[in-house]
């Protein structure tokens, strides 16, 4: 893939990007991870029509390795304790957004009654994208089913009326328009990982693609 552009896909906050493409210059912005730049606008990266999940029939389900289902739906979701937070964003694609204000619930609180021993979630959307990362990043304050954006309903297009919200990671790991998570004891990639994209993630080592 490496020097050929990658079509877009819904669900995963990236767009035509290529190994090749240089961005900006590297900013020296503290917040800033290396080869980012930062916007004030909140790009739509995805292509194809975007999903419109009814709430009426919107669910959320953790599957662990022994097949035990945990499920919620968005009536029972929104009587979950939920949390206010303000986070960066930072996408493969080099913009980053700083200081966004999120609500939802943290997946703490979701995983409070799954017993697993496993150690990789791979993640299941509507529309079909999928992505994958270990458990322990989705926990401990780290990750939340996020429904709010900036104090209103999260929009369709930014990934409502629920999307994965995993702040430390590169934005494709945020799944849009999440719908569950399968725990599994091996790492299995997702979409864009299976497209040659970095198994883990992570803006300030740059782990854009397999080997950065």
């Amino acid at each position: 893939m490496a020097a050929q552009a990658t079509q877009a896909y819904r669900g995963g906050d990236v767009a035509q990007f290529s190994r090749g493409f240089s961005g900006r210059p590297r900013s020296e912005e503290p917040d800033l991870p290396p080869g980012q730049y930062r916007t004030h606008d909140f790009p739509v990266l995805s292509a194809g029509p975007t999903p419109r999940v009814p709430l009426d029939t919107w669910q959320f389900t953790i599957v662990t390795e022994a097949g035990e289902r945990h499920s919620w739906d968005w009536k029972a979701l929104q009587q979950l304790p939920s949390e206010s937070v303000t986070v960066d964003l930072h996408c493969v694609t080099r913009w980053s957004k700083l200081g966004t204000r999120w609500r939802g619930v943290s997946l703490d609180t979701l995983f409070e009654d799954v017993e697993t021993a496993s150690e990789y979630a791979y993640v299941r959307a509507y529309g079909g994208y999928t992505t994958n990362l270990p458990l322990e990043d989705l926990l401990d304050g780290q990750a939340w089913v996020a429904y709010e954006y900036d104090g209103d309903p999260l929009a369709p297009e930014h990934g409502g009326p629920a999307r994965l919200l995993v702040p430390h990671l590169y934005l494709w790991k945020s799944a849009k328009w999440v719908q569950g998570i399968v725990l599994t004891p091996q790492d299995e990639p997702g979409f864009w990982e299976t497209a040659g994209y970095h198994m883990y993630g992570d803006p300030w080592q740059e782990q854009r693609y397999a080997g950065d």
